[in-house]
Order: C-alpha cells, then structure tokens, then sequence
C-alpha cells in the first residue's frame, strides 16, 4: 500500500512516500481502507520529536481518517466489512498513523459514518470535535443559557466548539485576526465576534455581557495571560485549557479563587474511549442534522503528505495566519 511514513523524526522533509506492507487487523481491530485523513497539530509536534513518545519504525503519520471497513480482526464485533467508519486517536501512543491507503485502529476509537455525511468532512471532524465536546460537555457541563467565549473561533477546534456551543443553546463570542475570519466566524453562529488584532478583546467581551463576563472561557490557543482570562470570565464561571504543553504562564492566584473560578485541563487521547464514544454519538447527531460543519482549510493528496505537514507547522509553530481550519490528505498522487 502507499504511505506517508517516517524513519526518524525532523522536520517535515523526513516523510517518505512509498509502499508498504498492508497490515492485517489484530485482536479487536478493523482495517479500514482510508478514504481521507485529518492533519492536527499533534500530528506535526509528533513527527517533530517534539512529543516524548517511542514510535514504531517506519512510523506512519497522522491521527484521524474516514473510510470503508475491508477486514475484521478476532474479537472486533462492532463494525462489518462494508460499514463506513470514522475514526481518532491513531497515530499516537505506539499506533500508527492514517495517512495511508489502510490502517489497523482498534474498534473502540471507530465510530460509524453519520448519513449524508462525506469522508472528508469526517476526517476533518473527527479529532476536533471530540475534543471541543469533551470540553464543552464532559469537563465543564454547559447548559443552555450560558455564554461562552472562544479564544480563536476559526480554528479547526475553535470553529467547532463555537457551533457545539451553539446547537446546545448557548451564546458564543470569539476572537478572528480579520475581516474575512469574522465573516467565517458569524456564520457558524457566534453571536459577537471581535477582532484581536484591532479591538479590545476585554472590553468587548465585558460589553458583550453587562460587565459581568463570561460563564465558560474555552482557550484553544497556549494560554498566555491568565490576567485576561480571570478578567474575561465571570464569577464561578469556568475555564478550560487542552494546548500548551511547553505553556508556563503567571498565574493571578488571588482574583482566580476570589472570583470563585475553576480550570479544567485535558488532553483528548487521555480520555477513556467509552468517553470518547459518547461524544461521536452526539457529534454524528449533531452532522446529520446539518448543524456542525467541519471548517477545511485546504486538501492535499497522500504524495504530498510533506507538504501538509510544512503548511501545519507554518501556522501552528510559525503562526504564519495562512489556514484557516484544518487540512485533509485524500489519496493519490
């Protein structure tokens, strides 16, 4: 099979493309045949070495993908060869990786394709919207009626929270660095959206809510000022934290435990995939209703799966501003 791999780790020039042996499924996996896949951030911090992890040599890149069961492995009783699936959390933890023609993952990270839904949508999906899940709902229990503000509505997990946030009744602001993002922004339905490169992203925020702030703070980017963050959320409000791992800001302790407030951290592939499960439920839901889109910046086929990487690091390491959602490798050269 084609393969985007890798034999060492560096920087995105390290990634072959080439033939290797199609895996057979072990116990309690599926082969999927994959007919997109989903670039994340971790995906570049792995190749980089910049996450501690032994990886298998050759190591296949990627986390999320979207495709057809072709094989059942012994003891895998949830899916049938023909179902369309999708699926997280790969790559990772001594798995390999989705950019591949076939890939092995265990049937608990797989999940069945929602109707009307295409492969590429899901593939973009899949590990962004777990996560904006899991924090929405299994770490701070929104409710309807609150208000919720996105640092980075038009992210690849910012974009989603802010329609999660949306269809589970709540009022969303978010921050854009432009015209164009705004307009992206509003139309996945945050009620305010302010510029950081232009407004006062406090006063906006503290306008938006009376002066009080906000109920939930859902930071997607490394946080940086705790000062703003205790400052943007209102009392007893909540704030989650799930990127950042090199992140060691100053922390205002005094207004954080005046304020009554909470900080929930979480890292999605520490999370037990019962966990995991419940959230595809809700997402696939949630895809079939038409009410959460996946924000896709570019596509780009397996041959050039270096090339997405490089796009990946110039905006997630470089901060380049050039992707505007998430990046999806289809097969091909």
């Amino acid at each position: 099979m084609k393969a985007a791999f890798l034999t060492a780790t560096g920087d995105p020039d390290v990634i072959q493309y080439g033939d290797l042996p199609v895996p057979e499924p072990k116990v309690g996996e599926v082969r999927v045949k994959v007919l997109a896949a989903g670039l994340n951030p971790i995906d570049a911090y792995t190749r980089a070495g910049m996450v501690p992890v032994t990886l298998p040599v050759p190591f296949i890149t990627g986390s999320d993908l979207a495709g057809v069961v072709e094989a059942v492995g012994p003891g895998a009783t949830r899916f049938k060869i023909g179902d369309r699936v999708w699926a997280s959390n790969q790559g990772l933890l001594g798995r390999q990786g989705t950019f591949a023609e076939f890939c092995c993952p265990h049937e608990d990270y797989v999940y069945p394709m929602p109707v009307g839904a295409t492969d590429v949508e899901m593939a973009a999906l899949a590990l962004v919207g777990i996560t904006a899940h899991l924090g929405l709902f299994y770490r701070v229990n929104l409710v309807a009626g609150e208000t919720v503000f996105v640092n980075g509505g038009t992210g690849g997990v910012g974009s989603t929270v802010v329609q999660m946030a949306k269809a589970a009744g709540a009022r969303v602001i978010c921050t854009v660095g432009s015209v164009e993002k705004a307009e992206v922004a509003r139309g996945f339905g945050a009620d305010v959206v302010v510029n950081y490169k232009t407004d006062d992203v406090s006063a906006a925020v503290l306008d938006a809510t009376a002066g009080k702030g906000v109920d939930v703070y859902y930071e997607t980017q490394p946080p940086n000022d705790f000062e703003k963050i205790v400052e943007r959320t209102a009392p007893y409000g909540r704030v989650v934290v799930m990127a950042g791992r090199a992140a060691r800001p100053v922390f205002p302790n005094g207004p954080f435990y005046v304020k009554g407030l909470s900080l929930y951290g979480f890292a999605m592939f520490n999370v037990p995939p019962d966990r995991q499960r419940a959230c595809s439920v809700e997402i696939n839901r949630w895809v079939y209703e038409g009410v959460l889109k996946p924000l896709i910046g570019k596509v780009f086929t397996l041959s050039e799966a270096a090339a997405a990487h490089r796009l990946q690091d110039e905006n997630t390491l470089g901060k380049a501003g050039t992707l505007m959602g998430k990046i999806v490798v289809v097969p091909g050269s």
